[in-house]
């Protein structure tokens, strides 16, 4: 009988319940000690930035068995959804793909082929694949596992884009719609302008559409806490808090201030 397993991914499974998934962007760290990190801090998933940072895959999946083992989701961004390392990350313990700048429907449907098995997409087929603890399990229970498994996040990040929502919304395969603050804003002349009458009413588009279409909307980049439960309350469900490089300098920061003010 086929898939006979189950590999449950964290974030989809908040999703099932209409609960809010709360992620750490990570740029820094090298070690999957990072992931310890994020569970003890609330986080549900890491968000592992292959687009701006140096990270090679093999540090991206020893992050993200990490990851698993202390029960939250490991997601890597890549550099566009025509990115050939795609299939590499996810055969090597990556839960979800977090595609950047789409801003078309084929583009959508671009990314969600390198993430899925036919008949949804083209990704080729393993075997010893880590998130199966390297179990030879036949090849029917395992494509439909990781195929269920596999979060498709894309990210709204130009006007191009966001114009384009809805036809995106409603490719298949598409999970999460995410708007990365910082470049549409940037895109569209306003850069840094967050919480504007233009980022809201960009917001609430990407909101209606996924509702439309049965997705899920996610929003990254303002780290604003009010306007991060404002965005919530709107019905934004997948949300990246802030880097780790952001709350390493945030404590210690505080920390040197507080020893210095009590020093004089």
């Amino acid at each position: 009988m086929a898939n006979r397993i189950s590999i449950p991914n964290p974030v989809k499974e908040l999703f099932k319940q209409d609960k809010i998934a709360l992620g750490m962007n990570v740029r820094l760290a090298r070690s999957g000690d990072i992931a310890a990190i994020a569970k003890t801090t609330g986080h549900d998933f890491i968000f592992i930035d292959g687009q701006h940072s140096l990270y090679n895959v093999e540090t991206i999946g020893h992050i993200a068995l990490a990851a698993i083992g202390v029960g939250i989701a490991p997601l890597a961004r890549v550099s566009s959804c025509d990115d050939p390392q795609t299939q590499v990350l996810l055969d090597n313990g990556v839960m979800g793909i977090v595609f950047p700048d789409i801003n078309t429907a084929d583009q959508a449907r671009r990314a969600v082929a390198r993430a899925k098995y036919p008949p949804i997409g083209t990704r080729s087929v393993g075997g010893g694949y880590p998130i199966l603890e390297f179990r030879a399990v036949p090849v029917p229970d395992a494509v439909a596992a990781l195929q269920d498994n596999t979060l498709v996040v894309c990210m709204i990040e130009t006007p191009e884009g966001l114009a384009n929502v809805e036809a995106i919304c409603a490719v298949e395969g598409v999970d999460v719609v995410h708007v990365g603050s910082n470049d549409l804003l940037t895109a569209m002349g306003k850069p840094g302008t967050f919480g504007s009458a233009e980022h809201v009413a960009a917001l609430d588009k990407v909101i209606a559409a996924c509702k439309k279409h049965g997705k899920v909307p996610g929003v990254g980049g303002d780290r604003n806490l009010a306007r991060q439960v404002e965005f919530i309350r709107k019905g934004m469900r997948f949300i990246t808090t802030n880097s780790e490089i952001a709350f390493i300098l945030a404590e210690g920061s505080r920390v040197t201030g507080e020893l210095r003010t009590a020093l004089g």
